[in-house]
């Protein structure tokens, strides 16, 4: 069913990356773990090494789910904005691909969820 709206929404959107002082907003899902809804999201500096994420942001939201001590961080699956990638831990976020609003996934083979509840 489509719908009509009644107004026109014209407005300036507050989550413009010039609103973020220096930061991107960055979207983070870990897929197959419904321990957690929906993706996550931090405003983080683009030049932070992609090694960071794993290091720091994503244990901040993610040690919480019995598995993630399990990761093998070596065959993680990883795609930003849908694309799939190998992600250089050494290089910046921007070098990576990882802009204002990105979607980075990332898929744990052999964790399927907590006590295989997606397989």
């Amino acid at each position: 069913m489509s719908v009509a709206a009644l107004k026109d929404y014209n407005f300036e959107p507050l989550d413009k990356v010039e609103n973020f002082h220096g930061n991107q907003l960055v979207y983070f899902n870990w897929i197959d773990h419904l321990m957690f809804c929906a993706p996550v999201a931090y405003p983080l500096p683009p030049e932070m090494p992609f090694g960071a994420l794993v290091a720091e942001i994503l244990p901040m939201t993610y040690n919480a789910h019995p598995d993630f001590e399990n990761i093998d961080w070596a065959s993680v699956e990883w795609k930003i904005d849908h694309q799939t990638v190998q992600p250089d831990m050494e290089a910046s976020l921007k070098d990576n691909g990882v802009g204002h609003k990105s979607v980075v996934t990332f898929v744990t083979p052999g964790l399927n969820g907590y006590n295989g509840t997606a397989t």
